[in-house]
């Protein structure tokens, strides 16, 4: 039961970082250049939008149980996406689409989530 209570504690904290991760990426791509509107920005938004996406859909399912075989089947979509929210604001910082303060703030975000999401899929 411990275990139950503390995946369920980390789904919600994993989500509310995730949702904030995102709302991060939303605000700070809204200054990118028109010619990324369907590049870069609309893969980074995708991206850390599905992560987001896969942790509350997880949550719908009834035991801890399900949610962690659901984190399992998407577990290669999840880490996909969470590859490109790391490596999409590289690029962007290289081009100069970000400044380091802003890649740096991503990445912490990025690294609070991976996190989580280890800790909901781990046994």
């Amino acid at each position: 039961m411990g275990s139950s209570r503390r995946k369920r504690g980390g789904s919600i904290r994993g989500r509310s970082r995730g949702h904030e991760l995102v709302l991060e990426i939303y605000r700070v791509t809204s200054s990118f250049p028109k010619a990324e509107a369907f590049g870069t920005v609309d893969q980074l938004r995708l991206a850390a939008y599905s992560v987001s996406a896969n942790i509350v859909e997880g949550q719908s399912r009834h035991t801890t149980k399900e949610y962690v075989q659901f984190l399992s089947h998407t577990r290669g979509s999840i880490e996909d996406s969470i590859e490109e929210v790391r490596y999409l604001p590289l690029f962007s910082k290289d081009l100069g689409y970000l400044n380091g303060d802003v890649y740096l703030r991503l990445q912490e975000e990025y690294e609070m989530v991976a996190g989580f999401l280890v800790l909901l899929s781990s046994p």
